[in-house]
């Protein structure tokens, strides 16, 4: 073997790997945060650690857009250290923001309909589940 073959193997091994880290998804750079991403984590932000002293200060909001319509998920969140009204905002954002990505990009959902699990306090902090103010 002479080294303009061991040249063109090593790149080949190169392209290919480049070729399929393309194809999965997978980036070896850094990737700048979306606009929806970048929602998110305003949401989980404002949400915070969600502590709690009694179950009724736990609540739910909805978030995300499936391509069908409704919420993707809801989230855990505590009246006792979240501004209600701005963790709504942020939400409300974030859906319209994922509606526009799923009609983008021509995304399918199932159109299963996600139902709000309520919140429950637990070792003081809410977590999703127990059915507090679900529907």
């Amino acid at each position: 073997m002479n080294i303009s073959s061991s040249v063109v193997r090593l790149c080949g091994a190169v392209l290919l790997g480049a070729a399929g880290s393309a194809c999965s998804g997978v980036s070896t750079q850094a990737a700048a945060p979306t606009p929806s991403t970048a929602l998110l984590q305003q949401l989980r932000a404002e949400i915070g650690g969600a502590a709690c002293d009694a179950a009724q200060q736990c609540r739910t909001v909805a978030i995300g857009h499936k391509a069908c319509g409704g919420p993707e998920t809801y989230l855990a969140w505590s009246t006792k250290g979240t501004d209600g009204a701005k963790l709504q905002r942020l939400a409300d954002a974030y859906g319209a923001r994922r509606k526009a990505d799923n009609l983008a990009s021509g995304m399918l959902s199932n159109c299963s309909a996600v139902m709000d699990p309520g919140a429950s306090c637990s070792a003081g902090r809410c977590v999703s589940g127990g059915n507090n103010g679900a529907l």
